[in-house]
């Protein structure tokens, strides 16, 4: 699977809703963004100002659900 590929099932697992696909950019609910770069990790953005990249997507689910 493609790292975003597994963001999607990570979010689809932790009911969170995909509004828009951009290519690298998945718009969430809560006007939150994530960019899939290509070393494997993901930018979390909030109203287009990063707030943390993540490794873990996991752990970037439970901010989003916060």
């Amino acid at each position: 699977m493609t790292p975003k590929e597994l963001l999607i099932n990570a979010l689809q697992s932790h009911n969170i809703q995909v509004l828009a696909d951009r290519g690298k950019f998945l718009d969430l609910e809560k006007d939150y963004t994530v960019e899939v770069e290509a070393n494997g990790i993901y930018k979390l953005l909030w109203l287009g100002k990063v707030v943390a990249p993540f490794g873990d997507l996991e752990k970037l689910c439970e901010f989003v659900k916060m």
